[in-house]
């Protein structure tokens, strides 16, 4: 077979599901996302109320493992639940994932302390990536034959998703101003019991007509490698310097298991994270371009509320306000973007466009100085969210569209996982651009600082850090020029010839 060939899309939803049950499928799947991105994003409006009920002492120092245990415990297990899918059927693992998450989101509610509270976050976050990810390919095996060719279903995952990162804070807030934080974990009970009785009745999936080996060394080296990548993310220049021992030692080590773990993906007969979907265009093109879309979401949202808090003085909740915009953008344009992809036209010709309007917007902002008006930023979100509605789904169509049929899982799954290391690193890049530059106009002070500074010393610090965050913009326009680039190639790459693989017969599971 041709390595740019296209292989034969996964097989459609057995007919013994009717069209109603279908859809119904469907909201359960995107009530699934909804569970996995709220609590993503959810904690970090409740982190003050949690500190001062479990840990007012030592709490703050412990708070970025609050978020990091499940971060770390939802990406490491990625490629396994892509694996998991293949092997023994999506509908299988997807319940797996949310009865984990249920019980992780209880455990988290009922914390006395701290430790508990991070241990139960991890928990949470096991089930916590199968829940997006595995969701997902359960999608993609709901659709109709004369659907497998659109992007409508990826879309709408991807739109919920990310409203899900915009909104998470603004929910967060909401329900610790007027319940407790507890209920940031309780209130995923009932919607999760719901999920896990609805798919069980309702959703039946093809499943692979044979059982094969996981390779439970290659998952684990999977796991270490994306464990390693994100603490050097989350430790460099904030806990320890770039170049300290500690930050280059685990660099050296996180390499060296990556090397361990392309070996193993070479050698194993069945691997997590087979090598030769790179050597399928479209593939790897997707993989590179939404690991990149990470980046510059993160380069978006999380430093447009820094900007928005410190160089425009909003408080926290009310920032999330300004985060509407670009839900609302996102949400129509990601609407209208599926609807046109499922009539027929190239789901590339928006990933382009997307990358376009995100760029220039995110230029915009860079170019927004403390005269700008904030109806301004806001109709600048509302631009960036118009872009990302574009882009945030479609890769996962196209991507699922071009891996053979018995790989769907580690395809789809491999999406989600190159873009939470995009995220990673583009959290830490920003944060170290951030810094390098105002601390370039202020010898001697960190970002820190700012919040304490007083008169003519406040006035100098809040300009050094609005230049500082308006490179962070540039640079993360510069990504999504990037993505428009590889978009184009994915674009000149779509459709090409070759021989296609044959997909093995489903097998109806229950």
């Amino acid at each position: 077979m041709a390595p740019d060939a296209l292989a034969e899309p996964a097989p459609a939803a057995p007919t013994l599901m009717t069209p109603a049950r279908r859809r119904l499928g469907m909201m359960l799947c995107l009530v699934t996302i909804v569970l996995a991105v709220l609590d993503m994003n959810i904690v970090s409006a409740a982190t003050v109320p949690i500190v001062r009920d479990l840990d007012p002492v030592h709490g703050v120092d412990r708070l970025p493992w609050l978020v990091s245990a499940f971060a770390l415990a939802a990406t490491a297990l990625l490629p396994l639940y892509g694996k998991l899918c293949d092997v023994h059927g999506a509908k299988r693992v997807l319940l797996g994932a949310v009865g984990t998450f249920l019980v992780g989101s209880a455990l988290c509610g009922a914390a006395q302390t701290m430790g508990q509270l991070i241990a139960f976050r991890a928990v949470q976050g096991i089930g916590g990536g199968g829940l997006m990810s595995v969701t997902m390919v359960v999608i993609a095996q709901l659709k109709e034959p004369e659907e497998r060719g659109g992007g409508k279903g990826g879309a709408m995952g991807g739109i919920v998703a990310g409203l899900g990162m915009a909104i998470g804070p603004l929910i967060g807030a909401l329900f610790t101003d007027h319940l407790s934080w507890r209920w940031i974990f309780y209130v995923n009970l009932p919607l999760g019991l719901v999920v896990l009785a609805g798919v069980a009745l309702v959703v039946k999936l093809p499943s692979a007509a044979g059982r094969r080996r996981l390779d439970f060394p290659g998952a684990a080296l999977a796991a270490a490698f994306a464990t390693g990548l994100l603490l050097v993310t989350e430790w460099g220049g904030k806990d320890y310097g770039w170049a300290s021992p500690v930050i280059l030692g685990l660099g050296a080590a996180t390499l060296a298991v990556l090397a361990l773990f392309l070996w193993r993906q070479s050698t194993a007969a069945e691997p997590v994270l087979p090598l030769s979907l790179f050597r399928i265009r479209v593939v790897r093109l997707g993989f590179a371009i939404q690991g990149l879309v990470g980046m510059g979401m993160t380069g978006s949202i999380m430093f447009v509320m820094l900007y928005l808090q410190i160089a425009r003085g909003v408080a926290p909740t009310a920032a999330s306000l300004y985060l509407i915009p670009m839900a609302a953008g996102m949400t129509a344009v990601g609407l209208l973007t599926g609807r046109l992809v499922s009539r027929g036209h190239s789901s590339r010709t928006f990933l382009v466009a997307g990358a376009g309007c995100s760029a220039l917007a995110l230029a915009l902002l860079a170019l927004s100085g403390p005269a700008t008006g904030l109806w301004a930023v806001c109709l600048e979100l509302a631009l960036l969210g118009g872009g990302l509605g574009q882009l945030i789904g479609q890769l996962i169509a196209e991507v699922q569209q071009a891996a053979p049929a018995h790989q769907l899982g580690v395809a789809t799954t491999g999406v989600r996982f190159f873009q939470t290391l995009g995220s990673a690193l583009g959290a830490a890049l920003f944060g170290t651009v951030l810094a390098r530059v105002f601390e370039a106009g202020e010898s001697g002070r960190t970002l820190d600082a700012v919040r304490t500074l007083t008169g003519a010393a406040r006035e100098h610090a809040l300009g050094s850090f609005t230049d500082a965050v308006d490179v962070v913009f540039l640079s993360a326009s510069g990504v999504m020029v990037l993505v428009l680039v590889l978009a184009l190639r994915l674009r000149a790459s779509g459709g090409a010839a070759g021989e296609r693989s044959e997909p093995e017969k489903p097998v109806l599971a229950a």
